[in-house]
């Protein structure tokens, strides 16, 4: 770190990440200048941030100019800025240090690394790895691509005492820096949809993602989707300690003595790496069929790591699930309390209400937007036993969904709550997953979820 003290750093791309770079420069005394391509009228509330900062980072904004890229020392550009941007080729070939925050973070550690891949899921199971790893006595900075950037383990002064870094990794980021040497690699299901602004084509997209592994030796592991990846042959000739996890039953399949790795049988996950493990499920906080999927890989990544059964159970039975994605708040009288309040469209609401058995209290509502309401009526009909509408879209949805099943109109997010809990009974959910945007009264999905779970915990 102290090879970047007093340096003049330029940092491309004003968000999280951002603010996180400038963190850590001010830290080591840097004189910091930001720019970003967006106009500055698209960043009010960015520059409101940078004006509190002390001392407060030169701006430019709505361009990119070169002279600011050459009268740097170093350049450390986002995730979201493409790594062939003209001014940072230049200030390249001027002979300028110039990294992505991820790899400068990547360059930076010097702890274990568990890298989780692949398209869906991944913020979920980088989470329960983590979890289970703090439950074994150890410690663990999970980050990467969500809300917590790479490079706050050293803002947030953990390098030292930190045991494992967890980071979810993007097929932008091994774009920008692909010679990340994990001990561990999760590839969680992959998508075909892409970036096409960054990527050639989908063959070039796959091959930037599966770059990862051939930084992997006989020392690494490799967990992959048996249900999904079986066949790819791009894991044939891997070097590293591959195993598998799969939702179908490799008795069944006939396979359980030709892959090690981790399934689901009679009812109970079973994990055959280093020792048999059987863990029962029917106590599992978190929701859904994509959760078990990723519990599963969860659980082959701590299998590897010869983490307890003990911790790995727990896990299970306590993981509440990642904030606002149909996260588990409290029980309270039997009634269940979840929080989906990221959820912002209607086509998301449905998937989160299959997530659950049975038909759920659902809160819903926000601000007034052209989303077509009337398509959905069956399914909320089928899901839902009571609906409490709140928010500037609620007499809309009132007039197009209201006759599915039993529904209230409240003045107030606070009342919506209220009504929710008087009209509940032992076992039932609760379930806010609003399938509209926040900014009718919130500042954002955030501040909704977080004043959700406020005024349950106050009930």
């Amino acid at each position: 770190m102290e090879r970047f003290k007093n340096k003049k750093i330029l940092i491309v791309g004003i968000g999280k990440t951002g603010f996180a770079l400038i963190n850590f420069f001010n830290k080591l005394e840097c004189e910091i200048k930001v720019t970003d391509i967006k106009p500055i009228f698209e960043l009010n509330k960015a520059v409101k941030r940078l004006k509190k900062i002390r001392p407060a980072p030169e701006m430019t904004f709505g361009e990119h100019r070169t002279e600011d890229f050459l009268d740097s020392d170093v350049i450390v550009y986002g995730g979201s800025v493409h790594p062939n941007l003209p001014q940072l080729e230049e200030a390249r070939i001027q002979g300028k240090k110039v990294y992505s925050q991820f790899e400068l973070a990547a360059m930076l550690c010097e702890r274990p690394i568990i890298a989780v891949c692949g398209s869906y899921g991944r913020t979920t199971v980088a989470h329960m790895i983590g979890y289970t790893l703090k439950l074994e006595g150890l410690n663990a900075f999970v980050g990467g691509t969500g809300d917590n950037p790479f490079i706050n383990l050293w803002v947030q002064g953990l390098e030292r005492t930190t045991d494992y870094v967890v980071i979810e990794v993007s097929a932008l980021e091994l774009q920008q820096f692909k010679n990340l040497k994990p001990m561990l690699v999760v590839f969680t299901p992959v998508g075909e949809q892409y970036p096409n602004s960054r990527f050639r084509n989908f063959s070039d997209y796959i091959e930037t993602k599966l770059s990862i592994i051939k930084q992997m030796s006989e020392e690494n592991f490799l967990i992959l989707n048996y249900d999904k990846l079986a066949n790819n042959p791009m894991f044939k000739n891997t070097k590293c300690q591959t195993y598998w996890y799969s939702r179908k039953s490799y008795i069944n399949m006939g396979v359980s003595a030709e892959i090690r790795g981790t399934h689901f049988h009679e009812k109970r996950i079973h994990s055959n790496i280093h020792c048999h493990s059987e863990f029962i499920v029917s106590k599992m906080r978190i929701v859904g069929e994509n959760n078990r999927e990723n519990l599963l890989a969860a659980i082959t990544s701590c299998k590897a790591l010869k983490i307890s059964d003990k911790s790995i159970q727990t896990c299970i039975e306590k993981f509440p699930g990642i904030p606002h994605r149909l996260e588990f708040v409290m029980e309270k009288n039997g009634v269940s309390f979840y929080n989906d309040s990221k959820t912002e469209s209607m086509q998301n609401l449905v998937l989160s209400l299959g997530a659950f058995k049975s038909p759920v209290i659902l809160i819903a509502g926000g601000k007034e937007t052209e989303q077509h309401y009337e398509q959905f009526f069956d399914q909320i009909k089928a899901n839902v036993r009571v609906l409490v509408l709140v928010g500037e879209s609620k007499e809309k949805m009132n007039r197009l969904l209201g006759d599915s099943t039993q529904t209230f109109l409240v003045g107030s997010f606070e009342e919506s709550i209220l009504i929710a809990y008087q009209k509940s009974r032992t076992g039932d959910v609760i379930l806010l997953s609003p399938g509209n945007k926040s900014t009718d009264i919130f500042r954002d999905y955030e501040e909704r979820g977080n004043y959700f779970k406020k005024l349950v915990y106050q009930l």
